[in-house]
């Protein structure tokens, strides 16, 4: 799978939110910048339509004369080279100026302004009005001036573009800065690889050392997982070194009959050496079975569904289709429990189990013993056991079995049945992926032995059963 860039996606989000932050402050600042240079422009009109009412005088008539200051126009002139336009109304209409030129209309503020058109040049205008005496009378006029707004446009323009460019430098050296800081934030990172990298394939062994705060869920993960990965090839190396055993024996005793039978010239030796080498194929052959049991075990619990389960029926039944086995060994086997007992388990999981226990059972009880599979419901759990009245366990049995290492059982009566020492791991392995208690015991009364698993029962008891 291929992996993606941090930094650029660091960069290509700084990009985004810089674009859009940009465009919001560069529209921000251009309005910013027309009303300054709207503000500079009013001052100025302002200022040149107070110098012509100032040379606004009466003549001897009591008639209004206007003498245009040269200054006032002046001061509209700019680099940009603007045109400028000027009128002065009196009470009876048009004094001077440009005609074309329309004064604003009249409203509250002696002073007014507006953006409008000479012709087809936009300008801004400005209207003052002013009144004239004389001592005896007054005589009211407006003075109007415009300017066209290319000056204006034109430092409304500058100052954008002198934003604009700082907010480039600005993304510019942000980008830089985030460049080289996630070049050293990943360096524990980098250096995290490189360390399990150079580790050898069977050093799992915790990963050590400093790491950033943001990074010690993933180093956390990475420890867990090199524990359970641990915990796997531990298990593996036990598994195969005990298949690896319990193949090893009937095989090299197949080959030491066969010698032998090769090498006998009396019919009876010949016979006998056949025997147990067939016996020791016969080992070696559920020593396979219980392997490929455990490979099921194994391929099931990943696709586990724990449901609620009908621990009786299932008692019930596979009791049943054994039954012809024990006869076969002189065994009495039967079943002591209710019609439905509920229990949260996975099913074929569940009745390996419990066909392990009944097989191990039959096996080793001996001829003339009775081998009873008993179902218990509790409030709580449901109680499986396996009780026989064969010879049972020593001290030492029962210990191994109580113990870390697992169980395994042998005959403690004369049999030609060996065990492969694999059914109680198979019994120890789904009982802790179902969840259950297994525990063994010797029985109150009698000899014996004892196998009970505690499964949890459903928690809602109208649950749908599972078979």
């Amino acid at each position: 799978m291929t992996g993606y860039s941090l930094r650029r996606r660091l960069l290509l989000w700084l990009f985004a939110a810089t674009t859009v932050l940009g465009v919001i402050a560069l529209a921000d600042t251009w309005n910013e910048a027309r009303r300054t240079a709207q503000g500079v422009s009013d001052r100025v009109l302002a200022g040149s339509a107070l110098a012509i009412a100032e040379r606004v005088t009466l003549d001897e008539g009591g008639g209004l004369q206007v003498d245009i200051p040269y200054s006032a126009l002046e001061m509209l002139t700019s680099t940009a080279q603007d045109q400028v336009f000027y009128r002065v109304d009196g009470p009876a209409g048009f004094l001077t100026g440009y005609d074309m030129l329309l004064p604003l209309p009249a409203g509250a503020a002696a002073l007014r302004f507006s953006d409008g058109f000479v012709g087809a040049v936009p300008v801004r205008v400005a209207t003052l009005d002013r009144q004239v005496s004389d001592g005896r009378t007054s005589i009211g006029f407006t003075v109007t001036v415009a300017e066209s707004t290319r000056a204006r446009d034109q430092l409304a323009r500058a100052i954008l573009w002198r934003t604009g460019l700082r907010l480039i430098l600005l993304a510019v050296s942000a980008a830089v800065v985030v460049w080289l800081a996630v070049s050293l934030a990943l360096r524990p990172l980098n250096r995290l690889g490189e360390a399990i990298a150079q580790r050898s394939p069977d050093d799992l062994r915790a990963v050590q050392g400093r790491t950033p705060r943001e990074v010690e869920g993933l180093v956390e993960a990475i420890n867990s997982f090199m524990a359970r990965l641990d915990l796997a090839v531990q298990a593996l190396r036990n598994f195969t070194g005990n298949a690896s055993h319990q193949l090893r024996t009937p095989l090299a005793t197949v080959r030491t009959q066969l010698a032998m039978a090769q090498r006998s010239t009396d019919p009876q030796d010949l016979a006998r050496a056949t025997d147990k080498a067939d016996a020791a194929l016969a080992r070696a052959e559920r020593v396979l079975a219980q392997l490929l049991v455990l490979a099921r075990v194994d391929a099931a619990s990943r696709d586990a569904v724990f449901a609620p389960t009908d621990i009786a029926v299932m008692a019930r039944n596979l009791t049943g289709e054994m039954v012809p086995e024990a006869s076969r060994r002189g065994i009495d086997l039967g079943y002591e429990g209710p019609g439905t007992a509920m229990a949260v388990a996975e099913p074929v999981l569940a009745q390996e189990m419990l066909q392990n226990l009944i097989d191990n059972a039959i096996r080793y009880a001996g001829s003339g013993a009775q081998v009873t599979v008993r179902v218990t419901a509790l409030p709580q759990m449901c109680r499986l056991e396996v009780e026989d009245t064969g010879p049972g366990l020593t001290e030492a049995q029962l210990a191994a079995f109580q113990g870390a290492s697992g169980p395994r059982r042998g005959p403690s009566v004369p049999s030609a049945d060996q065990g492969t020492g694999l059914g109680q791991a198979i019994v120890r392995e789904i009982a802790r992926l179902l969840g259950a208690r297994l525990t063994v015991e010797r029985p109150v009364a009698g000899p014996g032995v004892r196998f009970g698993i505690d499964l949890p029962a459903p928690a809602t008891p109208d649950a749908e059963a599972v078979p």
